[in-house]
């Protein structure tokens, strides 16, 4: 349903955005495109996404990559353990939701 939501944002937006359905499959795209922005669905353990902002973090060429997770409101250690783990923004699924198109269409995602 997020993708759904993401692809249809992203047009709005007018960006383009990939999905990856694994952390290894979203390091090697995150090292070889450098987006300007990684977006993470934080309840999904098939992504390993904690240990996917891990990595990003911990690699010189894409420490600085931009990183936004999403997460139930609930679940509030995942919440701190994607703080620690590096997330730069983590917000609830609603709040994710609501401002999807303004958090695509920042000037920083929309560069040349």
């Amino acid at each position: 349903m997020f993708a759904s939501k993401i692809r249809a944002a992203a047009g709005q937006a007018g960006v383009t955005v990939a999905f990856a359905r694994s952390k290894d499959t979203a390091l090697t795209a995150v090292r070889e495109t450098a987006p300007a922005l990684v977006i993470l669905d934080l309840d999904n353990p098939r992504t390993d996404p904690l240990g996917t902002v891990t990595a990003l973090k911990g690699d010189a060429s894409t420490k600085a990559i931009r990183t936004v997770g999403f997460v139930s409101h609930v679940h509030t250690e995942l919440i701190d353990a994607a703080r620690q783990a590096g997330v730069d923004d983590v917000l609830a699924r609603s709040a994710f939701a609501a401002r999807l198109v303004e958090i695509l269409g920042a000037d920083e995602i929309r560069r040349p």
